[in-house]
């Protein structure tokens, strides 16, 4: 019976990931992956950061800083023009040490442009 169950859910999960279901491939990766994961959701990527919020918010405001970006608004969030194109980084307090870190380029989002902000992000943090 057992063995019957792990092969309807091989089955369905396979289907899912054929056809190209976004949510399949995102459990997927999340159960393969320890941290250091980002999800990209609905045209944003999101990733967790184990660093304070306030380094977390610094490293953030350096990064658009870095890439020349234009008529910044911050409040609780940083709302940039960079390379011609609307960013939202949204900095979310998760638990001490622990920060989330989401971001959407364009009005639909990129992918790779996001990837390579949260990059940025990254590289930022690191020299801290």
């Amino acid at each position: 019976m057992r063995k019957r169950i792990n092969w309807v859910v091989l089955l369905i999960m396979s289907a899912f990931i054929i056809s190209g279901c976004e949510l399949a491939l995102i459990g997927v990766g999340a159960v393969g992956a320890g941290s250091g994961t980002y999800f990209y959701i609905n045209g944003e990527m999101k990733t967790d950061y184990y660093h304070s919020f306030d380094a977390t918010w610094s490293a953030c405001q350096k990064s658009v800083a870095d890439m020349r970006g234009l008529d910044v608004e911050q409040e609780k969030e940083i709302m940039a023009v960079v390379n011609d194109e609307k960013v939202k980084i949204e900095v979310l307090y998760k638990a001490k040490n622990v920060t989330t870190v989401s971001i959407r380029v364009g009005l639909i989002g990129d992918k790779l442009s996001s990837q390579l902000i949260h990059d940025k992000i990254g590289d930022n943090l690191a020299r801290k």
